[in-house]
């Protein structure tokens, strides 16, 4: 239910915390299920635990009442503001910083959204992803997950929540189901607002209807020819493209959800007719959604985003011939901020055993400062 980690000097453990390390905390100090729902629906909600109508002194067990500023205080710990990075398309990419040093990425989305990471780091290795080539460092806890949507709500309003950020969810299956679970209950997110991102897992496909919450789903799919597919993403499991597309649209079927189907759209390689065929010939008639992301820049990779123009006709061809087709862009162009970027700057830039430290907020002007030195 939990690990402990140290500090290299072997003091200090702590804890990386699991919801239900939380809820047995809780429960040892004598809390009962409706007092657990509270405690969580607060801090899911970046709310005090004295806000509300009732007061802790009103309702919480004496017990729990002296344990919470201590809770309170690891839950806070969980998920620090680093530094923000402002777009001017009112996304928000956020550095987070984890109990242990280590640091993730979210970003706050237009339109009430987070996308919040689920690993530091990546196993799946996806040859046009920053985050990837550094590979796996850990999994995140399951209340380090949500402590990402908290730590989003202390700045914004938040009705929807994708695990598309750093990591691959299915590799870290029971942390997320967790995560997903208290967010659709306590969290108070619309249970299709809760967007299950993956490479493709087949366990992804017996769990997901299985659980109390069920998610949307979003297919990391990026080309429909298998070696290609391959190529792209190197450690991904071996299902081929049309196997993927069919176990999501059994999925879609039984939660009444379409799919999102993921493409980053790549210059040269991915963007050409016989892709579009493929395309077509997958998702047409399907209960899927492609949105088609142009490639955002990451410096030392060798790939190249496709012309606007291009990627507008694409967008258009596939709607003509039957693919609900969404041309989007990815969140943080501005700020130079690929997926893994600002958690890469930091790595080099701070040693793990430096403390944490206060937020930066990255308005127009700090980043002209930064770019003339």
């Amino acid at each position: 239910m939990r690990r402990v980690l140290h500090d290299r000097d072997g003091s200090n453990p702590l804890i990386l915390m699991q919801i239900d390390h939380i809820r047995h905390r809780l429960r040892a100090h004598g809390a009962m299920p409706c007092h657990e729902h509270r405690v969580l629906r607060l801090w899911s909600n970046a709310l005090s635990q004295g806000s509300g109508k009732r007061k802790p002194q009103d309702f919480l067990p004496l017990g729990v009442r002296a344990e919470l500023p201590a809770i309170e205080a690891d839950l806070a710990g969980l998920a620090r503001l680093l530094s923000e990075h402002p777009d001017d398309d009112g996304s928000a990419r956020l550095l987070v910083g984890l109990h242990d040093g280590q640091t993730v990425e979210a970003v706050l989305l237009p339109r009430d959204g987070v996308c919040v990471s689920t690993q530091v780091g990546c196993a799946v290795g996806c040859v046009f992803c920053m985050t990837g080539q550094g590979g796996l460092l850990r999994q995140l806890g399951s209340a380090e997950i949500v402590a990402q949507v908290a730590l989003a709500r202390s700045r914004r309003a938040v009705k929807k929540v994708v695990f598309m950020g750093m990591g691959e969810p299915a590799h870290n299956l029971d942390n997320v189901m967790d995560a997903i679970e208290l967010l659709g209950i306590e969290g108070g997110i619309g249970h299709k607002n809760l967007v299950f991102s993956t490479v493709g897992d087949r366990r992804v496909f017996e769990r997901l209807p299985q659980g109390a919450v069920k998610p949307a789903l979003a297919l990391s799919l990026h080309s429909t020819n298998a070696e290609r597919r391959a190529q792209l993403l190197p450690r991904a499991p071996a299902i081929e493209p049309d196997e993927l597309v069919e176990l999501g649209e059994r999925y879609a079927q039984a939660s009444g959800y379409p799919v999102q189907v993921q493409w980053t759209l790549l210059a040269g390689i991915n963007d050409g007719d016989d892709e579009l065929d493929g395309i077509v010939r997958l998702l047409a008639g399907k209960r899927a959604i492609l949105n088609m992301i142009p490639y955002n820049t990451v410096d030392g990779l060798d790939f190249q985003r496709p012309t606007a123009e291009r990627a507008r006709e694409i967008a258009q061809t596939l709607h003509r011939r039957g693919v609900l087709t969404k041309l989007r862009q990815s969140a943080g162009q501005d700020v130079d901020g690929g997926c893994g970027q600002l958690r890469a700057r930091q790595v080099l830039s701070t040693p793990l055993s430096s403390p944490l430290p206060r937020p930066v907020v990255w308005t127009a002007r700090r980043k002209q400062q930064a770019a003339s030195g």
